[in-house]
């Protein structure tokens, strides 16, 4: 006969080190402190201060350099006086014309559906976190947003035009439009977001809430 202790749920408070496996105590972190495995010394939570605040203002401000992205020019060229500048929605545009309808679904996709999907999701997570509304639920949604997270490859885009644009340099003068540093200020402002958002809050606050009912 099976002993029901023998699947006993384990504490709430211990932590499995993805290096090595061993469970550990949580211990209590202040601002600004980390846990590291008393095993491999492998990094195991941060609690970051200000998590939810600074997370949301830095979200916000994503939100404001993703809409300067694309509502301004990306790029430039200029020669023999004449000046041609071209905006991210344009270029898709001129691409999808062009016939190269695949080169262009993935540029909209990877580069401006899936960021505004990433930024949307977190808002829908923190806003109610900060207004104390807590669900269980949004631990879940929160998965969905890191399942997201991959397919934002801006940086890609960024980097994948660079090389290009080098590549024109001695044909006609490069100028990097405002939508260019907009871009790449989103790419420091969203990985800025990341790290200042403890993840923790989700995990322990739903349970609360959800036993509190």
């Amino acid at each position: 006969m099976t002993d029901p202790d023998a699947h006993a749920p384990l504490p709430a408070d211990l932590l499995a080190c993805h290096e090595c496996d061993l469970l550990q105590t949580e211990p209590a972190l202040a601002p600004g402190e980390t846990a590291r495995c008393v095993r491999c010394n492998a990094f195991l939570a941060r609690n970051p201060p200000d998590s939810l605040d600074r997370t949301l203002a830095l979200t916000f401000t994503a939100a404001v350099l993703y809409l300067i992205a694309n509502l301004h020019p990306l790029v430039g060229l200029e020669m023999q006086g004449r000046r041609v500048e071209v905006s991210l929605l344009e270029a898709v545009h001129i691409l999808w014309r062009n016939g190269v309808e695949p080169v262009a679904a993935l540029v909209f996709v990877t580069a401006q559906l899936f960021p505004v999907l990433e930024l949307s999701m977190i808002l829908i997570v923190l806003l109610p976190l900060r207004l104390g509304r807590v669900s269980p639920r949004l631990a879940t949604f929160y998965r969905l947003v890191r399942s997201v997270q991959p397919w934002g490859m801006v940086e890609v885009f960024l980097l994948g035009m660079l090389v290009s644009l080098v590549k024109l340099s001695h044909l006609a003068t490069v100028i990097l439009g405002t939508a260019f540093w907009a871009t790449a200020a989103l790419i420091v402002v969203l990985t800025l977001a990341a790290r200042a958002f403890d993840t923790r809050l989700l995990w322990q606050l739903a349970p609360a809430e959800e036993g509190a009912r």
